[in-house]
Formats: structure tokens, sequence, C-alpha cells
């Protein structure tokens, strides 16, 4: 990897029309500012379908992309959809958050019109997309009309026959519902349609995408219903154990994500070709994969399904080298980020020299009270990414204002503050992830745009007010693409400087 720099910056948060990002127009001019900053990556989270909770790290499949992002303007251009039919639909109170219940309620309503007049079944691309991807699309879009036939329980509740997959019931099923299957796979070629041009366009200003992949699989998806044995799974479907991390100084319960856990031995057997057919369909849609949670292929954790924390918790072996073996000799070189966050044990440091990944850096995480965090950009080798923060972190204004009066001095000695210029401590540590000897430095955009903790993405472990936020119409200004750029030219990331 070539020192370089990017921003991070989700689908979700660009400031589209109707409600929530997408890969409309805005998507395009965000691309050309990017160029124009002499930026080298635009980073985005997970572009899976989401449900309850509206996490992309919990989404009902990881192949299917999310139909959020589909770009109504384009669904009127091509007639299946008026501009009044989109206008009269109640998406937004506030241009700056996601209001995903108005979404949900009034997008799929569109796209249901939409599907209608675009007699997509005679469409030989649609034929061929549905072809080319049958070894997923079948059961995926089997399992969204399956689970609207439910109203949207998990599958673990459906009925009998349903839930264990028995050959006859969904035959019959299929048969009956042909019409809202080919529309849940009428949403998904339209979505890769969409994102593969917008990838083009990115690809050609010389602009790369960073897509990240959670290490799991959401429950209720479409990867645990049609394939259990990768799972460890009860044969009613119950998981035995489920995901999470230990209690830490952040947690004193720690963190109960409730994934199911791979049957490790199973995925062996079979070669991990469940995972090499997961990293290459990731790779057509992304130029570099950002690995979430990398420590769980050392040692994953295992906290008994049911408990209602995770303290109870065991660590258990993962895959480890093998994993990563058999991706590169079925796909090649691998351009993978590895996220190292948290504790990390002797067999994490030596998984990620053995597969030479670059792991993360967050100055987030570095001034603590001991002032000597490997976080520290002195003490930064080159093959890693430094952040400011992530999209789990507060923007870098809003976790300033908030640190101890002891962090706080330390910052400031350590970035050269002053007390009478603390508004601008945003760009103070983002020189120095800009300066650090990091290839690559991946600056979140609301810390460009100097913004506070109401512009936060995500807090770990809470619910109901993640994933909302949207970046201002207009917010990304020649004068703040000018002062980008200088910055990455004054730390040697320009691409024409490598």
């Amino acid at each position: 990897m070539k020192r370089a720099s990017g921003i991070l910056l989700p689908i979700s948060s660009l400031p589209s029309e109707y409600g929530i990002g997408c890969f409309s127009y805005e998507a395009y001019e965000f691309i050309d500012c990017l160029k124009e900053a002499g930026q080298s990556y635009w980073q985005i989270l997970p572009l899976g379908p989401t449900g309850c909770g509206d996490s992309p790290y919990q989404s009902f499949s990881t192949f299917a992309g999310n139909p959020y992002f589909i770009d109504l303007q384009d669904l009127i251009l091509r007639g299946w959809l008026t501009k009044n039919e989109c206008d009269k639909a109640d998406f937004i109170s506030n241009v700056n958050y996601v209001e995903y219940y108005k979404i949900y309620i009034n997008r799929f309503t569109l796209l249901r019109t939409a599907y209608r007049k675009s007699h997509i079944a005679e469409n030989h691309m649609f034929l061929r997309f549905c072809e080319t991807n049958k070894f997923w699309l079948d059961d995926y879009a089997l399992f969204m009309t399956i689970k609207d036939n439910f109203n949207g329980i998990s599958w673990l509740e459906w009925e009998a026959p349903f839930r264990l997959r028995e050959e006859e019931t969904l035959r019959e099923f299929s048969t009956s519902h042909v019409d809202d299957i080919t529309f849940h796979k009428f949403l998904q070629y339209i979505f890769n349609e969409q994102w593969s041009r917008l990838k083009a366009y990115a690809n050609s200003k010389k602009i790369s995408i960073i897509g990240d992949i959670p290490i799991y699989v959401a429950f209720d998806s479409a990867d645990t219903w049609a394939c259990p044995k990768m799972f460890q799974f009860e044969p009613d479907g119950t998981p035995t154990g489920v995901a999470g991390c230990p209690p830490d100084a952040f947690s004193a319960t720690g963190q109960l994500w409730g994934n199911p856990l791979y049957q490790w031995a199973f995925h062996e057997e079979t070669g991990f070709d469940w995972w090499i057919q997961r990293v290459s369909y990731n790779f057509n849609f992304y130029d570099v994969i950002r690995i979430d949670h990398f420590r769980g292929f050392d040692e994953f954790y295992s906290i008994p399904f049911g408990e209602a924390t995770a303290v109870r918790g065991t660590w258990m072996p993962g895959p480890g080298m093998k994993l990563f073996r058999a991706l590169e000799e079925s796909l090649g070189k691998l351009n993978i980020i590895a996220e190292d966050l948290g504790f990390l044990t002797p067999g994490v440091y030596k998984l990620l020299e053995d597969s030479g990944f670059p792991g993360m850096k967050v100055l987030h995480f570095a001034f603590d009270s001991s002032r000597n965090s490997t976080y520290l950009p002195h003490k930064y080798n080159k093959n890693c990414v430094v952040y400011t923060g992530t999209h789990d972190n507060d923007t870098t204004l809003g976790w300033y204002r908030n640190l101890e009066k002891e962090e706080k001095e330390f910052v400031d000695e350590y970035v050269d503050i002053l007390p009478e210029t603390e508004k601008y401590s945003n760009f103070s540590l983002i020189r120095k992830a800009l300066f650090s000897a990091a290839d690559l430095a991946v600056i979140p955009m609301q810390d460009y745009l100097s913004l506070g903790s109401e512009a936060r993405i995500n807090t770990p472990s809470t619910l109901g007010n993640n994933w909302k936020w949207r970046m201002s119409k207009g917010a990304f200004t020649e004068a703040l693409c000018e002062k980008i750029y200088m910055l990455t030219s004054l730390y040697g990331r320009l691409p024409e400087s490598n």
C-alpha cells in the first residue's frame, strides 16, 4: 500500500434526496470532491440490508445490498416512478438525520411501484444477473418473502416447516409467491447495477473504495437459515453460543452482540468454500476490505445462548492462518485491513504478522494515563492505517470536549494546542494522523467538517439513536477541498506524490 489518505463516510450519511444517502448524483459529487481534495480512498460501512436496530453490522444477508440505497431519481428517469410520487412520500422531519421507520414504510411502497412498472422478468440482463448470483440470491429472495409473510419476525419463530426448510413446503410457497420473490431479486439487481456504476466512476477518478465486512453474520439472516451447518446451532435452529466481548474497562458486563458463532470444523472440512465465496463476492464491490473484529479469527468469545450479559463467556480457538491461506490460494494476494482494536493477545499479534495485513491505529485511544499507548503516532510502523476515530467513536471535537482534565492536558501537550485554540483541536489531531508513518490515513468526514457529538454515527451497546447522521448539502465546500488538499500535499499523501 502506497502512502495515501482517504475519508470515511457511510453511504447513508450522504445528503441525497428522499430521506437517506444513496447512489444518487450527490454520491458522484462526493467522489468529485474527494478527487479535488487529493484523496485516494473512500471508506464506507457495510452495504447489506438492515433490520431492527438499523445496524449495518446486523444484515439480513452477507451478500445482498440494502434497498434503501437505491437511487429513486434513477427510477424516475427510467419511467418506473414519477417525481410527484416520490415527493409526496413522508421521509424526513430533519434533513441531518435518517428516520428509518419512515424510510421502511415509504421506500418499499415506491420500490413496489417501480417493480410493477419495470416488467423486469422480461429483461435478459436481469435474468443473467439472477443466474450468475443464484448461489445466494435464490435463498435470500425466498427468505425475505417468507419473512414478509410472517410480518417480519425472526426465522427462529417461523412455523416449523418453514424454519426447518421442508422441501415440499418451500416448493409450494415458492410457486404461490413468484411475484414477491422476483420483487426481492429486482431490488438486488437494481442495487447491484447502481453500485457498480458508482464504483466504476470512483475508480475512473482514481478513488478506491474501502468496504467493511463484519466477521459475523446476523442470526436473523438468509445465511443462517439457508445453511445452519455452518453455525453452532441445535437441531431446531437455536444457537448453542453467541458472539460478544468480555467485560473490560468500558463495560462491566461486556458486550453481548448475539451473532451466531461459526462451526469452524465444518468450514475447514469444506476448504472454507463459503468464506472464499464471501470474500470473492465482496471484492466485486470493493477495492479494499476492512474485516471487522480480526481478533475473532485467532480466538472468539463464546457466550451461552440465553445469557443476559457477556459475563459468562469462554475464549475458544478460531481458524487462524488456515483460513487466510485458503483465501490467498484461491483469490491471490488480498487487499485487507485488519480491525485489530481492543485487548490483543500474542496470538493476535502473530496472526497479524503472518497475514501481513495492515492493522488499525485510532488516535482517540492514544491518550490514556500511561502516556505510553501503542496508538501514539510516533510509535507507528508503515504497515498500518491510522484514523482519528471510527464510526464507533465520537467525533474528534466531541471526544476532545468530553476528555478528563488530565487526558486533555496530554492531548494539548502532544499536538501543541493552546487553551484559546480549542476549537481547532480536531485539525490538530488530523495533522498528527496525516503526519504519521502509517501508509494510509483515513479521516471521518465529520472531523473535516469540525462537527461535535451531534454528528456521531454510533455509540456501541446502545439502541435507538445510531446510524442516523447525515452530512448537510453543500458542506463539502471548495474551501474545504482546498484545505484538505493542502494538508494531504504537506504530508506527502497526494496520489501523484507516490
